[in-house]
């Protein structure tokens, strides 16, 4: 695995042609490629932080290749991450850290992969970076939307400019977007599953437009425009209990089309799993600040998990791996626009 940073100035052959899996052919590891344009200031776009997570290569090919004998309206900038993972269609390697957990300011302990994160920021910084894209997909089934980590006029006009559909939130730590709204207007894309070429081209769209952006403006989104969540606690599932998305054995046997809950503003009451006779399995849930919030959210009696308040799902998955890797789900609150923490 090769976490020093590869620092290129032109695009390698071949880079515009291949698939996530054969990335490793074309850049030897991690890569921050720098190309110049009109405006000297540049968008700075990360893809495959994840390394199952296609879209974002898909979408930066598409916009170089309409760019191909072009020159670029604002100077881009290119960090493609976990190749190693991306060539075996993994999230994360084996004992490797996630590579969207490890960029300053999170709670991660010191590593080379860290240490590569900063090196980027620091890289960014010295250029002066205009605005910053991070491309992602998701397992489960949700739709397009954008995330902001500040309630800040910019970074929602950014967000916006993707569709009506904004998450604000401030965990997990360690994320690009945190660690890049140090520097300027920050978003993070999630485009639906991966290898569906509508969330690549939605991406292609935004960053295209993004590039020609003059700048970005200053004054609050039109209430209509923006449809602004607010995420307010993490859920998981405590390693020492099994799940499973049918009925069975499992501690925990979550209703078969859970992640349909996605972006659904649930009620009070509503059914999440049903519990094994006997078992003491719970979820746990956790607030901005780390707090157990448990209590605040589900109910775990007579054999069924439900919700105690009205919520709203996001990034629940029927992947069993990525709940343990991550999460089984974000909470998420309806937030009034406008706003500013400016």
């Amino acid at each position: 695995m090769t976490t020093q940073l590869n620092q290129i100035g032109d695009i390698p052959p071949g880079l515009l042609n291949v698939g996530a899996r054969e990335l490793h052919t074309v850049l030897p590891g991690p890569t921050l490629m720098h190309l110049p344009g009109r405006r000297e200031a540049p968008l700075f776009v990360s893809v495959l932080l994840h390394g199952n997570e296609d879209s974002g290569l898909s979408a930066i090919q598409q916009v170089l290749r309409r760019y191909h004998s072009r020159e670029l309206p604002r100077a881009l900038s290119v960090f493609f991450g976990n190749v190693d993972a991306a060539a075996h269609g993994l999230r994360v390697l084996e004992g490797q850290p996630d590579y969207n957990r490890v960029w300053p300011g999170g709670e991660a302990p010191d590593s080379p992969e860290r240490r590569l994160m900063t090196e980027v920021v620091e890289a960014m910084r010295a250029r002066g970076v205009f605005a910053s894209i991070d491309v992602h997909n998701n397992t489960g089934l949700n739709p397009h939307y954008a995330c902001i980590n500040r309630l800040d006029h910019r970074f929602m006009q950014l967000a916006a400019l993707f569709g009506r559909t904004v998450v604000y939130f401030i965990r997990p730590r360690g994320v690009q977007s945190m660690a890049m709204a140090e520097l300027c207007p920050a978003t993070t894309l999630e485009c639906g599953k991966p290898g569906v070429a509508a969330g690549a081209e939605h991406a292609a769209e935004f960053i295209e437009a993004s590039l020609n952006l003059a700048d970005i403006p200053d004054h609050a989104v039109a209430p209509q425009d923006i449809d602004l969540f607010h995420t307010v606690a993490t859920v998981k599932i405590p390693e020492r209990f099994s799940f499973s998305f049918e009925p069975g054995a499992a501690d925990i046997a979550f209703e078969p089309e859970i992640d349909h809950y996605n972006f659904r503003e649930l009620y009070a009451g509503t059914r999440f799993a049903a519990l094994r006779p006997d078992s003491i399995a719970r979820l746990e849930a956790h607030d901005e600040d780390g707090r157990d919030v448990t209590e605040r959210f589900f109910s775990h009696v007579d054999g069924h998990i439900t919700l105690t308040r009205p919520s709203m799902p996001s990034m629940l998955t029927l992947d069993p791996r990525i709940v343990r890797q991550d999460c089984l789900c974000y909470l998420m609150e309806r937030l009034t626009a406008p706003l500013s923490d400016q």
